[in-house]
């Protein structure tokens, strides 16, 4: 029997500067149009005040983004869907996103992230910066978590990128695909399993 409700779809980010914020949008259009109830939501930030007062773009990108609810442990557990958007820094995701997973302990332990669809995206901002070795720190986290991962699997390649601006069109379709495979894979698992009477 078929689920009557749509698939609730988590769009979790971080973003300094706002190019993994792009992607999270182009990820957040990719989930709508597979018909998910979408909720974006931006991870707080840790960095001390004189770090981004240091970088212009940074200053500007967190007045931009200011009416971006702030990630709660809530839309994990809301979520059957979660894509979480990072940069990769020094092959790994950054210390913000990591910041939140380390809230999730409660949740996880109690079984709530197990059985959802997880995947994830990332940006780096130099020429070989490691984004698969990123993307593989939060793969790690949904193994754990007992998650279902859902790769972009995208029939088309796509380039790693150079980091030398914003997501270009081939990344930001690739976000929608992501997120589109993301939540029809999750659809067509909950109908397939049993469902109350």
């Amino acid at each position: 029997m078929e689920s009557e409700s749509p698939v609730k779809a988590a769009v979790i980010y971080y973003s300094a500067t706002g190019t993994v914020h792009t992607l999270a949008l182009a990820a957040v259009e990719g989930a709508e149009k597979a018909g998910a109830e979408v909720r974006l939501r931006r991870v707080p930030e840790t960095a001390g005040e004189s770090a981004i007062a240091a970088r212009p773009e940074w200053a500007r990108h967190r007045g931009e983004t200011a009416e971006v609810p702030e990630a709660a442990v809530d839309d994990l557990d809301w979520a059957d869907v979660v894509l979480f958007g990072t940069p990769t820094r020094l092959g790994n995701m950054s210390a913000q996103v990591k910041a939140f997973i380390d809230t999730t302990g409660p949740l996880s332990s109690a079984g709530g992230l197990a059985d959802k669809v997880y995947s994830a995206f990332t940006s780096v901002d130099t020429a070989h910066g490691g984004r698969g070795a990123g993307l593989l720190t939060l793969a790690n986290v949904f193994y754990h978590w007992g998650g279902i991962i859902v790769p972009p699997g995208s029939p088309e390649p796509v380039p790693d990128g150079s980091g030398d601006g914003p997501p270009g069109d081939v990344a930001l379709e690739a976000a929608r695909y992501q997120a589109w495979r993301a939540v029809t894979t999750a659809a067509a698992l909950d109908a397939r399993r049993p469902h109350p009477v």
